[in-house]
């Protein structure tokens, strides 16, 4: 295993001590593995979380216009209940919370847990799921479908409601507006080791991929042999429009690397997913290409469209200021 680490038991610690050294508009929380806006706003805070191992997710995000508190749970793992909680207190302006949850089920029940021991305190706090991937039907998982890097998108117009002085439960309904227009789809070109076990997670062979990989290197759909930029566009674009009911014709659309996929291959695959998308008669109003949501050193990529409305555009071209999102 070759990582640039100290010690496998203390990557998350010193992963997040680096961040808050680097960006000084936010502030760290050891004993929580929190990471929090310096600057309190007055508005609904928005805090999200998850398993470390998906930098620049979450607490890349934490900023003016988009989150106000990111909770890290060990890699690939979800953050206990008392971490949650030192977000949401750290966010809490008086005004409420919303805990914006990927759809796995360890995610869930510690977030929800947080949630109630924050209601316990007088904060008052509400949730959204994300379940963006149509990789695997509702049906497949005890919760359903899981979330991805599409959760990115709902960071960001969440944020952009909470600027606007929006009650929670306009916060709320708009967060739940982006989770119904948002779809995502990925794939894999080989595994990632986690620093704790010092072997690859999963195998592929020489000339494989896996179709809709989940990032933390759950089982596709399809094992297929390399294929050009184009035919893996077709595999990820297809899936995601037939999961739509309808399209308003124009979309935000994110190639987002997993980890290890040079800039080069993911314009590349932006480019062969625009032709695509015009065939459709969908425009691509606004593009984001780059690493949004990864699994550690995984190579690969994640396909996201985001069917938009007016309220959804002028949302995503609010302004914000995080680490990994500026604009």
């Amino acid at each position: 295993m070759k990582k640039i680490i100290n010690h496998p038991d203390h990557v998350v610690t010193e992963m997040l001590e680096g961040m808050a050294l680097a960006h000084p508009e936010v502030v760290y929380f050891k004993e929580a593995e929190v990471i929090a806006r310096k600057e309190k706003s007055h508005k609904v805070g928005l805090v999200s979380g998850g398993g470390s191992g998906h930098e620049p997710s979450h607490a890349g995000y934490v900023g003016k216009g988009i989150l106000d508190a990111a909770v890290a749970g060990n890699v690939f793992a979800s953050p206990s209940p008392d971490r949650v909680l030192k977000g949401i207190q750290e966010a809490n302006s008086g005004k409420g919370v919303l805990l914006i949850i990927k759809n796995y089920s360890g995610d869930i029940m510690n977030f929800q847990m947080a949630q109630e021991l924050a209601e316990m305190e007088g904060i008052e706090v509400d949730h959204v799921v994300v379940k963006d991937d149509v990789a695997v039907p509702d049906s497949t998982y005890s919760t359903g479908r899981r979330g991805i890097a599409g959760t990115v998108f709902v960071h960001k117009v969440a944020g952009a409601k909470a600027e606007t002085g929006a009650s929670l439960q306009e916060v709320k309904q708009v967060a739940e507006k982006t989770i119904a227009n948002i779809r995502s789809m990925g794939m894999a070109m080989s595994s990632c080791v986690l620093p704790g076990v010092g072997t690859p997670s999963f195998t592929l062979g020489a000339d494989e991929i896996e179709i809709g990989m989940g990032i933390h290197g759950e089982p596709g759909i399809e094992k297929s042999p390399v294929l050009p930029a184009k035919e893996i566009a077709k595999k990820l674009v297809e899936p995601i429009l037939n999961d739509f009911e309808k399209m308003s014709g124009e979309v935000a659309v994110m190639v987002n690397g997993l980890g290890s996929t040079p800039l080069m291959e993911l314009y590349i695959l932006f480019r062969e997913v625009t032709e695509l998308l015009k065939q459709h008669d969908i425009s691509v109003y606004r593009a984001y290409v780059g690493n949004f949501m990864t699994a550690l050193e995984m190579s690969g990529a994640s396909l996201t469209l985001l069917n938009l409305d007016q309220e959804l555009k002028a949302l995503i071209d609010a302004p914000c200021q995080t680490p990994a999102m500026k604009g």
